[in-house]
């Protein structure tokens, strides 16, 4: 094993040695953040993941590249997800590849954030609630307070009118 390769062994057991030491607050969220996922962001409409690849490439063994498609427009939305076989690779890429120019336009390159949907409530609908409907409404103390008067007033108005 050369020196590169002993280091790549020692950081990967590194991670996995992390990953099982963290806790886990559900099965659905993974134990760490890949520190080998990469987000790449101001592509332009010409690149796809070809040429994503040779860019990226020198700096280590790519494992997958995601490129979300815009399905309206037949085009990739602009960023893409980069996952490296090896966290080192990928920091050397973003060190190299944030700001540089691809096809004309200026790459943001840093590490892929988890998505953020799980963390704000995102198994919750929001319309689970009174409080939604009424803000959606505009609804405020005060209109709440004069609409139970009213469906109070109905309802004895309708219990008097009632045969008996």
């Amino acid at each position: 094993l050369d020196p590169t390769q002993q280091t790549r062994k020692v950081n990967m057991a590194a991670e996995v040695t992390t990953a099982a030491a963290a806790p886990s607050s559900s099965q659905k969220e993974p134990l760490i953040q890949s520190r080998r996922s990469l987000y790449v962001g101001g592509l332009a409409e010409d690149v796809n993941e070809t040429t994503i690849r040779a860019a990226m490439i020198p700096f280590g063994p790519i494992k997958s590249i995601d490129m979300p498609m815009d399905y309206e427009k037949g085009k990739h939305k602009g960023f893409c997800f980069i996952e490296y076989e090896y966290s080192d690779d990928a920091a050397e890429a973003i060190y190299n590849m944030d700001g540089s120019e691809l096809s004309g336009r200026t790459l943001t390159v840093g590490l892929a954030q988890p998505n953020q949907q799980t963390k704000l409530g995102g198994h919750k609908a929001v319309w689970s609630t009174d409080e939604w409907f009424k803000e959606q409404a505009g609804m405020d103390g005060e209109e709440e307070v004069k609409k139970k008067k009213l469906d109070e007033q109905d309802e004895s108005a309708l219990k008097e009118k009632a045969p008996m």
